[in-house]
């Protein structure tokens, strides 16, 4: 309760990889409004402005959960104005239309926000520097929100997959049934974070603040939110062909043997002692959410 109103909560990107699993975690904490550019009841287009300032404004929410976003990493190189508006300038109206009403935002960002370098895990404080568009208009997207002085937390997450959308799991599955012998990159290490541990955590989080009137206030800003553990894109290949049954033969390659047109991070470890330390949140290691996932 919110002055003795309901939590009303706005959620873009319903229809989503995270944004589907948020409906059913953010429902029991007060009023879900669930919108998306298609397929929910109201429409929201990140991509027009006036659209997201209207949406805002009829709803009148006290919480902004974003988990719409541009994420075709390698399109993104030449989609670069859309990818921009998307994962940048709507993230910045939205800042600006929940300070004007006096709401929070809680607002999804990506590892590819770091350089990728070393071996050691990332913190928040630590330099940011892309290597690519989406990494790039995702900072953005950041400092935008920053900007706005909204109320808000940003939470960098890795690596996702769920049993829906397009995502590493689900293309796996399908090539590993499909061909004799595949090959992935096994020299990128990150943490595969199912997104609905991302939205378990997220309604926590969520429910502790509901507790104090909801504001995140000292608590705002930016945290790593991914799965614990590391492993390569071709360590989490073999295991989900080794716990999907599928007989297929994972060769392991170097990213320089691959082309593509965005670079990626080599390193997208995440600390994740922030976190723990104001949330005491703890996400499970990346190797029992998949087992989770893959059974059902």
């Amino acid at each position: 309760m919110i002055n003795n109103q309901p939590l009303k909560i706005l959620l873009i990107g319903a229809t989503g990889q995270v944004g589907f699993e948020l409906c059913r975690t953010l429902a029991p904490l007060g009023q879900l409004i669930s919108v998306a550019r298609q397929g929910t009841k109201i429409t929201l287009d990140l991509i027009d402005a006036d659209n997201i300032k209207a949406v805002i404004k009829a709803v009148k929410p006290h919480l902004i959960v974003n988990a719409a976003a541009y994420t075709n990493v390698n399109q993104a190189e030449t989609d670069q104005l859309i990818a921009q508006k998307i994962n940048a300038d709507a993230v910045g109206i939205i800042g600006e239309c929940a300070k004007k009403i006096n709401a929070s935002v809680v607002h999804y960002s990506t590892d590819y926000v770091y350089a990728g370098d070393g071996h050691t895990a990332w913190q928040e404080t630590d330099k940011t520097a892309p290597l690519n568009i989406y990494g790039k208009t995702k900072l953005d997207g950041e400092k935008y929100l920053l900007q706005s002085d909204a109320d808000s937390l940003i939470l960098r997450t890795s690596w996702v997959y769920g049993m829906r959308g397009n995502n590493f799991l689900l293309t796996m599955q399908r090539l590993l049934a499909e061909k004799d012998k595949i090959s992935v990159v096994n020299d990128e290490i990150g943490a595969p974070t199912w997104s609905r541990m991302i939205a378990e955590a997220t309604s926590a989080i969520l429910a502790q603040k509901i507790k104090q009137q909801f504001k995140f206030e000292q608590d705002a800003g930016i945290y790593n939110f991914s799965a614990i553990g590391e492993t390569s894109w071709y360590k989490f290949a073999v295991t989900i062909r080794d716990l999907s049954a599928i007989s297929c033969d994972i060769e392991a390659i170097a990213a320089a043997a691959y082309p593509s047109a965005a670079a990626r991070p080599k390193n997208s470890r995440l600390n994740h002692d922030k976190l723990a330390r104001v949330f005491h949140i703890k996400f499970p290691h990346w190797h029992d959410s998949l087992i989770c996932c893959v059974d059902e």
